[in-house]
């Protein structure tokens, strides 16, 4: 059996990226098929027949590794979090009291 070796870093103060994914989207893959195999062990325990729970997994596990890709390449490694932090910003202030305008 021959060892692999992966490159993972590519240079100082570059993000980390390793077979396409770009920072946090390597544990978003990781966890997602940790969370498949939980799934694939319940669904076998439970006393589904081995090919339905292959192939139920098996379509989880594309649709998840093509949803991270396409995360990974849309976002970058730092757009997801900046469009989820532009969502959290209110459209409007409303002040229905001209108190607040008041030194008193």
């Amino acid at each position: 059996m021959s060892n692999s070796v992966y490159q993972i870093n590519k240079g100082i103060n570059q993000s980390i990226e390793f077979k396409g994914l770009k920072a946090q989207y390597i544990w978003y893959l990781g966890g997602g098929v940790v969370s498949l195999m939980i799934i694939f062990a319940i669904l076998y325990i439970i006393g589904l027949p081995s090919i339905l729970c292959v192939g139920l997994v098996g379509t989880a596990g594309a649709f998840l590794v093509f949803k991270i890709y396409k995360m990974s390449n849309q976002y970058g490694e730092f757009g997801m979090m900046k469009v989820l932090a532009k969502k959290q910003i209110p459209k409007c202030i409303k002040v229905y009291s001209r108190g607040i305008f008041f030194k008193i």
